[in-house]
């Protein structure tokens, strides 16, 4: 997992605010990403996002091009928003064009947003 620290660029957000609005438009167009741990997800979840947990990354990273498309919009969520921020920075090196992390992650979102999604 080093190669995701020597990344650094500036990474587009979107607040969990302007995310629960896509959602409630329809998901048809976006790509959803969890960086989570599956014990994780079983705590929190927002329907929809495709779970890619960090610790699986030389599993599903090879597939990543023929698993999505680069150019679609793609949003990016964990915890409090770290790991987040390292995948969103591993997808634009390998080309994706429209890459949005989730500031705060889903404890901002069950905070803010979805307060019976529990905290952990």
């Amino acid at each position: 997992m080093s190669s995701f620290q020597a990344l650094k660029q500036p990474i587009p957000k979107i607040s969990v605010e302007d995310l629960a609005n896509r959602l409630a438009v329809g998901k048809e167009d976006l790509q959803l990403v969890d960086v989570r741990e599956p014990q994780e997800l079983v705590l929190a979840s927002l329907e929809g996002f495709e779970n890619l947990p960090l610790s699986e990354f030389a599993e599903w990273s090879g597939e990543i091009q023929t698993r999505f498309d680069p150019h679609a919009e793609t949003i990016v969520m964990c915890h409090h928003g770290i790991r987040s921020a390292q995948m969103c920075q591993w997808l634009i090196a390998q080309g994706f064009t429209n890459v949005k992390n989730v500031t705060g992650g889903i404890d901002a979102y069950s905070n803010l947003v979805d307060l019976k999604i529990p905290r952990y």
